[in-house]
């Protein structure tokens, strides 16, 4: 598909007003994408677990205006209060959107959102958060063309969320999702995110994920700023380079069960990310002291252990720890005895893997 695909044509009925909800949740990549061109595409393809408990409730009533405006014309309310720091953005992803959505300035709209997780907790929130704004905003254009199948509603779905943010186009689905063109991932696009089309094995079903809040505070580099730095990486091509030949690697990796292999791409993935950020002009460190410590602590355990816990990193502090079902009771004592002293106030996060979002 094209994204000329998603541009509607016109709308069979009518609709006065309404009230939808749905319930995103965000997702922890594998393989990292770090770096986009126009359009808020990938320079590399990605792939992920969908969470399960992190995730972002959105509930968005409409009403049609007598007349269409000439902006678009919405209250936000995040965790009961009235936002206005936050209506820039939604309406900077309104605007990239319009093109898809032409309905959007003929209705009123009162978005109210809330997370299971604490904000600025380092969850993606923005791929929880517009990717459920995606989901209600695509359930209205259903409504109003009864004739949009399933596979193209979440196909949209995930593309709008992509223009929300990019990550944001990985949460509409589970348990493994992956986004951007790969040569040997059928049906893999730029433009959204696609159920992951290979056989998983069973050690991947039920994987936990424990997030260690290494660090709360706001992060002193945001992700697009991050992003941009990589147009004139010295490291940039072999960095790319190395995204897609893990993708390769891991279609066997799932398909064996091979949890060592599996260790060795996603640790390494994690830490080429950060080096990428440590190596860009201007250079940065998201890691703090903690996230080290962390790290030398799973690796000490599992050279004692044998066990199959490992980490991996988003674009900040902390740490997500990720290990199988079956390693569940042992892994998660070891977090309790060890690694929680590492976190702020102690605190983490439990969570697993989920199969994507859902109405409400």
């Amino acid at each position: 598909m094209i994204d000329k695909d998603f541009i509607p044509s016109a709308y069979i009925n009518d609709v006065k007003e309404g009230k939808v909800s749905y319930k995103s949740p965000s997702n922890i990549a594998l393989v990292k994408y770090w770096g986009k061109k126009e359009n808020q595409l990938p320079q590399n393809p990605s792939i992920s677990f969908t969470l399960d408990a992190c995730a972002t409730t959105t509930n968005i009533s409409f009403k049609k205006l007598e007349t269409p405006s000439n902006d678009f014309s919405f209250d936000l309310w995040f965790e009961g209060k009235s936002k206005e720091d936050f209506k820039p953005k939604i309406k900077t992803f309104l605007s990239r959107v319009e093109v898809y959505l032409p309905f959007l300035k003929n209705y009123f709209f009162k978005i109210e959102t809330s997370n299971s997780f604490p904000h600025s907790s380092g969850i993606a929130s923005s791929a929880s958060g517009m990717s459920a704004l995606a989901l209600c905003l695509m359930d209205l254009e259903k409504q109003l063309n009864p004739e949009i199948e399933n596979d193209f509603f979440v196909k949209k779905a995930s593309f709008l969320a992509r223009l929300g943010s990019g990550s944001a186009c990985r949460s509409i689905e589970g348990d493994i999702v992956q986004w951007g063109n790969h040569t040997n991932t059928k049906g893999s696009s730029d433009l959204y995110g696609v159920k992951y089309p290979y056989e998983v094995h069973d050690n991947f079903k039920k994987y936990h994920d424990t997030i260690l809040l290494v660090d709360k505070g706001q992060k002193q580099v945001s992700s697009t700023v991050g992003h941009n730095l990589m147009y004139d990486h010295p490291f940039a091509e072999q960095r790319f380079n190395q995204a897609h030949e893990n993708l390769n690697q891991l279609i066997s990796v799932f398909k064996s069960g091979d949890l060592k292999e599996f260790i060795k791409i996603i640790e390494s993935e994690a830490l080429t990310l950060h080096a990428m950020m440590m190596t860009s002009l201007p250079y940065f460190i998201l890691m703090k002291p903690n996230t080290l410590e962390i790290i030398n602590k799973i690796w000490e355990f599992r050279e004692k252990t044998n066990s199959n816990v490992c980490f991996t990193l988003d674009a900040g502090a902390n740490v997500h720890v990720l290990y199988p079902e079956k390693e569940k009771d042992i892994v998660f004592q070891f977090i309790k005895d060890e690694l929680i002293v590492f976190c702020e106030n102690q605190q983490y996060i439990c969570d697993r893997i989920g199969f994507g979002a859902r109405k409400l």
